[in-house]
């Protein structure tokens, strides 16, 4: 990769000045229904500087990559800080700032496949689905990897060098129900890491692709479940997504300033007692998580960010800025996605802790309702008011797993429907495919326990 070593430059950063080199480098390659369709090797590199000039930021970028380039952006940065200060009337703040230096790389150092040992791959995985279910109407083999490259260095002596790679197959599986309506199915495997690292040869998929066919069947023959407010069993997939869009975007602390809800609870009940939830930066429960951050796009050390403890609020996920205007320390939050975009507040790995029973406790416990099983996309709001779709779920009745039910969606506002959590289970799932879309789009890990709760169901 090209992205240039920064230490020489240090002697140009003047004041409070943060410098950039990155690469992000994408493969994906798609069959669906065994053609190719997307065949693709891309990168984007480059360098950028961010300046602060008495409280107000100066950025620039340039997608050249030499000692010419770094110099302009610097100049450039300084004089649009500068600039903007001369129009703000905002008092200068002190930031907090950090000289912690890390190198840290996912890196495989096995031999790189090519694109076209790529492409047989997932030839031989389609060509497993299309030989052993032939009753299906479509099927959609992916494998997408996306490698973040980086150096950082601050003028507060802050540096960092990460490969942070990504690697995914998704398979999606349709099938027609008896009236020829199409149902479908999918699923993401994968997660931290190179390609070579995360999959040895396509039957490492082939058992997982087999069980997400049984609950495609289950699925055609399933029912609409019955609409109102019930008492479900989410599981880890759901309370991963609901960690991250229901609270983890109202307590990051730019919408906080912004008139977020959760600026009137800090130190209040917001949830169960039994509900604690975490951004961690890098690692939990002894293992790195799915997107480790060990130094942000800010050079702050990167820490784990409390969010809610036994069902009080407890703080914020922040950048520089916001833990100055706010009181609070840096957690490391700032992040971008490409070189040229400045970094702003972004979770990392936003989880539910588990808690102490057992999933299928938390089953025999309901007589009437839902186990929830796979979400697809969500959306929240400020007051935490969320609303998600569900594709893959099964009824609840007296205890026992009943029929699959149709996609449908649920909601609520999500401070008042942690309050109806009454048991989590002991086991911790990571979402590992997730990819957060505020402003600029940017990696992220998402998980939890099982969790009992009360919640808004669709119906028909």
């Amino acid at each position: 990769m090209s992205i240039l070593t920064l230490n020489s430059y240090n002697h140009l950063l003047k004041g409070y000045t943060e410098l950039r080199c990155q690469e992000n480098s994408l493969t994906r390659v798609s069959l669906l229904n065994g053609n190719l369709v997307n065949n693709v090797r891309s990168s984007t590199s480059g360098v950028s500087a961010r300046v602060n000039v008495n409280g107000s930021w100066g950025f620039a970028s340039n997608s050249e990559i030499s000692n010419e380039s770094v110099k302009e952006v610097l100049r450039l940065a300084k004089s649009n800080g500068e600039f903007l200060n001369s129009k703000s009337s905002a008092p200068k703040r002190e930031l907090i700032t950090s000289d912690y230096s890390i190198e840290k790389s996912f890196g495989t150092k096995k031999k790189r496949l090519s694109q076209g040992e790529l492409i047989n791959f997932a030839k031989e995985i389609d060509a497993y689905i299309a030989n052993k279910y032939k009753n299906l109407s479509s099927r959609f083999v992916g494998i997408n990897e996306l490698n973040m490259e980086k150096r950082i260095l601050t003028s507060s002596g802050a540096s960092l060098y990460s490969l942070l790679p990504r690697t995914m197959i998704i398979i999606e599986l349709t099938v027609e129900d008896n009236t020829g309506v199409p149902v479908e199915l999918y699923e993401v495997y994968g997660g931290l890491g190179q390609f070579e690292d995360k999959f040895n040869a396509p039957s490492d998929v082939y058992g997982k692709i087999d069980e997400l066919y049984l609950k495609l069947m289950d699925k055609r023959e399933g029912v609409h479940p019955e609409a109102g407010f019930k008492e479900c069993v989410l599981a880890p997939d759901l309370a991963g997504i609901l960690a991250h869009e229901a609270i983890g975007h109202t307590t990051e602390a730019d919408f906080v300033l912004s008139g977020s809800i959760a600026g009137e609870y800090l130190n209040k009940e917001v949830a169960s007692p039994l509900v604690n939830l975490v951004d961690f930066a890098n690692t939990a429960f002894d293992k790195t998580c799915p997107v480790p951050i060990y130094i942000d796009d800010e050079g702050t050390k990167a820490g784990d960010a409390v969010i809610i403890e036994n069902g009080i609020l407890k703080g914020y996920m922040h950048n520089k800025e916001s833990a100055s205007i706010l009181g609070f320390k840096p957690t490391g939050n700032a992040r971008a996605y490409e070189f040229y975009d400045e970094p702003i507040i972004r979770m990392r790995n936003t989880c539910i802790l588990p808690g102490k029973s057992k999933l299928k406790e938390l089953i025999a416990s309901v007589e009437d309702g839902y186990y929830l099983m796979n979400p697809s996309n969500g959306q929240a709001d400020a007051t935490s008011e969320f609303m998600f779709g569900v594709t893959m779920g099964y009824e609840i009745k007296n205890g026992n797993l009943g029929r699959a039910i149709k996609d449908t969606t649920i909601s609520g506002v999500a401070f008042d429907m942690l309050k109806t959590v009454s048991m989590i289970s002991d086991d911790l799932t990571w979402l590992s495919g997730g990819m957060c879309g505020k402003k600029q789009p940017i990696t992220v890990g998402m998980g939890g326990p099982a969790i009992k709760c009360k919640v808004n169901i669709g119906g028909r």
